[in-house]
Formats: structure tokens, sequence, C-alpha cells
């Protein structure tokens, strides 16, 4: 696990190459929830903080991916935090999921007896309380924009505050042997 803080009430989590970003305020925001198991490491960190996960009031998902919602399951369990994610990574057609070679898996899964395990690689619409379009500020850090940067996903955003001058662009932008590269784009993003 590796912490960092990014500017004054902004951290950086990353678990197993995942990375989130606690947003420490009255309320705590939490930008994507890393993969399934990573809730215990941010846990850990709330409380060096001297925070409790109680206090997240709204997790921000950048993107349909695993690595960005795995956590999200265990982390509702501890929290009532409302959950916003891009409504365009739930819109995909014909069982598209939203990652490379997402047509292939997409069909792959759809059959009744394997949708269970559909749910392991995307959420469904349903576990999101906000669908995000664009354009929508939130509150945390004094106007936190959503900001659309399809290419990853569909639906994927970046959020921005101008008031910190701060981008976080999860998977818009990605670090490969310190050289950095757009991301893999997906089937279902249209933009191939």
């Amino acid at each position: 696990m590796f912490m960092m803080q990014i500017i004054s009430q902004v951290y950086q989590i990353t678990i197993r190459y995942a990375n989130m970003f606690l947003l420490v305020e009255e309320h705590l925001t939490l930008i994507d929830t890393g993969l399934h198991g990573s809730t215990p490491g941010v846990v850990h960190f709330i409380h060096s903080l001297g925070r409790s996960p109680e206090e997240i009031g709204l997790i921000i998902l950048t993107h349909n991916h695993m690595d960005h919602f795995g956590g999200l399951a265990e982390l509702r369990k501890l929290t009532k935090a409302r959950v916003a994610a891009p409504r365009a990574d739930f819109a995909a057609d014909g069982g598209i999921l939203p990652h490379p070679a997402g047509n292939y898996f997409g069909k792959l899964l759809s059959p009744p007896a394997l949708s269970p395990l559909r749910r392991r690689f995307v959420l469904q619409a349903k576990d999101v309380d906000t669908l995000l379009d664009g354009g929508e500020v939130f509150p945390a850090l004094g106007g936190l924009q959503v900001v659309p940067t399809p290419g990853h996903t569909s639906g994927s955003i970046s959020l921005y505050t101008p008031q910190q001058k701060l981008l976080i662009v999860a998977d818009a932008l990605n670090k490969r042997h310190d050289v950095l590269r757009l991301p893999l784009k997906t089937a279902a993003s249209g933009l191939n």
C-alpha cells in the first residue's frame, strides 16, 4: 500500500496498482474504490488520519472497471455514502462490457447461467445512486467538476477543481515505464 498527500486535503491511496483519492474535508469523498479487497487498506488510512469510514459521504467512480469499483460492496457495508458514476458506462448495447475485448466478453457472459459472473466485471446501474452525464459539480474542494473524458470507456470521467487547479484523470492517462501514455480503448467506447 502506498499513500501520498497530493495537495492539502487530497490524498492518493494506491493498493495493488489501483489508485484511489481521498478528499478530506468536513465529510470525506472517495474517488474510486480500488480492487476487491482494498477496503481494509482504505479504512486503515482513514483511521490514520483520525477519521472514520462512516464519514465518507460520497463515492465517485471514474469509470466502470473492477479496479475502480471492486471495493464498493465492502465500503457500502461500512458507510452510508452515495455513489456516483458515469451514465455512459451503463448504456452499452448488445451486452458489450466497458473493457478491451468487451464485445467478446459481453457475449460470452450473456447467458443466464453466466450472468452472476458478469457482476465481477461490471457494476449495474442499480448499484449507483447518481448517474453522471458531465458538467455536474460536487461541493468537495470548493467545486469538483465532472469532465467527460471518453476513450478508456465510453463514460470515463475526470474531476477538476478550479480552486486548487487540480485535475484527477483516473485512467485517461497511464504511466508505463516512466512514459505517459493514452489508455487502452474499449469496444464499448466507440473510439477505437
